[in-house]
């Protein structure tokens, strides 16, 4: 999965596809039409900096930066696009401009927003995050990572299926970063088999977060490497879906490891 952020402020890119209000199409273009050669099989589209510290936006800033992008994609690539939001009527109208995935950091939890993917009967992904962005990151703190991790994502998972969601249209993500400090995101990296064994198909992204940052010392900018090792490792415990953003990259890593484990 590759990420386009339509956004100034997020941690590693902000800015790079944004332009006064909204996106700059053809840089959007040209960096998603490299991601598909270099072999990403979805792309991520979002509008709402979720870094933390983060501030929220309104819903026409979200309208603005997101909808332009899913019609421009649709209209120009073969390849599904899923829309990183949790506001229904943005779910909406990026399912309507083309979008066939919702993938979503609040795990439906806005009102409305569980119904409006029941209705919209596309996958969504649920993720867990301990607070909001603009706070998650001031002193989490958990009575066992792990465990409350899984109890979250079941709790979700048992409302979108009594909401309606179909369990096919279900994937989890532990939410690495999001409300975490580097010992919880590694307990969760090492338990990544455990939720891969609660039966849906499972997302990481860690792509140039702080917690690689904290392991290599090494600024935002110089954390390809790290990046591509943890998304080869979680492939390698079974995750479905990487979310990055060096896709060429990582995705020379997932071959070499395919042709290994297929040869074994």
């Amino acid at each position: 999965m590759g990420i386009l952020n339509i956004t100034p402020d997020s941690f590693s890119d902000g800015g790079r596809l944004y332009r006064s209000g909204s996106a700059d199409i053809d840089a959007v273009l040209r960096l998603s039409e490299q991601m598909v050669a270099e072999g990403a099989e979805i792309l991520d589209v979002g509008g709402e900096s979720t870094r933390p510290g983060a501030a929220l936006i309104s819903l026409q800033q979200e309208q603005d930066r997101i909808l332009p992008v899913v019609q421009a994609l649709k209209s120009s690539l073969d390849i599904p696009v899923s829309v990183d939001t949790s506001t229904p009527e943005v779910m909406s109208q990026a399912v309507s401009a083309g979008a066939s995935m919702i993938n979503d950091v609040r795990a439906l939890r806005k009102p409305g927003a569980l119904e409006t993917a029941a209705q919209l009967d596309v996958p969504v992904c649920l993720m867990h995050m301990l607070g909001e962005p603009a706070s998650m990151q001031h002193d989490p703190v958990y009575r066992q990572v792990e465990d409350d991790v899984v109890a979250f994502l079941r709790e979700r998972i048992n409302a979108c299926l009594e909401a309606g969601i179909k369990p096919d249209n279900i994937i989890i993500d532990p939410g690495f970063g999001f409300g975490k400090q580097l010992d919880h995101n590694l307990t969760l990296f090492r338990a990544l088999p455990n939720f891969v064994d609660m039966g849906f198909p499972v997302l990481v992204g860690v792509s140039r977060k702080s917690m690689l940052g904290a392991i290599l010392d090494r600024p935002v900018d110089q954390r390809l490497v790290g990046s591509v090792a943890m998304a080869m490792l979680a492939a390698q415990a079974g995750v479905k879906i990487v979310r990055v953003h060096d896709v060429g990259a990582t995705a020379d890593a997932l071959k070499i490891m395919r042709a290994i484990v297929e040869e074994r």
